[in-house]
């Protein structure tokens, strides 16, 4: 058996290969929007596999089945290529001011989801046993999720298209939100939890 890190880490590698493959087979090479999906999805998944190998997470590091891997893993984040494939397939060009807000939108993701991170990390090993509410915890009390979401959104956005967004929603509650939960009720031994819960929102700053 191997860790579930195993899985999500070679399906973030190969995505940029994969979108580049997307590309080539419905000759797009003249399509900037079809290059800028590829450069954000790509640079996601190498970027995570980094992450993973400077500051991992370890709650990845849970031993599966290869069944599971494979089908589960592999399976729910293949879902998100579903972008990259409309954005081929389709030959969407969008405009030049949608190009601009889904970089941004996903540039603030990067910054928030591999900050945070990267805080949890050095937090935790140098001192564990700590509650972290500043940084980016005092913004969100889960701002590598929002992160997340913003990245997906950044280029799943491109494809100008319902489907993307749709599938990100249901990886929301289906997936990000049980595991929300079930951190915070790790969270809860914490005195301090009940008044950090009730001044900082869970997800969106300053939203929900």
């Amino acid at each position: 058996m191997r860790p579930v890190k195993f899985y999500i880490d070679t399906h973030k590698g190969v995505t940029g290969l994969v979108m580049l493959l997307m590309l080539a087979l419905y000759q797009q090479g003249e399509n900037p929007t079809a290059w800028l999906y590829v450069a954000l999805h790509g640079a996601y998944g190498a970027l995570w596999v980094l992450k993973g190998q400077l500051f991992p997470d370890r709650q990845w590091e849970r031993p599966v089945s290869a069944l599971y891997g494979i089908g589960a893993v592999w399976g729910g984040l293949s879902l998100y290529w579903v972008g990259g494939w409309l954005v081929m397939a389709q030959a969407v060009r969008a405009p030049g001011w949608w190009l601009a807000c889904c970089v941004s939108l996903y540039t603030l993701g990067i910054f928030c989801h591999f900050g945070a991170d990267m805080q949890k990390f050095t937090a935790l090993r140098l001192a564990p046993g700590r509650l972290i509410t500043d940084g980016f915890w005092r913004l969100s009390r889960n701002p590598n999720y929002f992160g997340e979401l913003c990245i997906y959104a950044g280029f799943g956005l491109l494809a100008m298209h319902w489907a993307p967004i749709l599938i990100l929603l249901v990886w929301v509650f289906f997936v990000w939100l049980p595991l929300i939960r079930r951190k915070e009720q790790s969270l809860a031994r914490y005195p301090e939890f009940a008044a950090y819960q009730r001044r900082v929102r869970c997800l969106i700053p300053f939203v929900v």
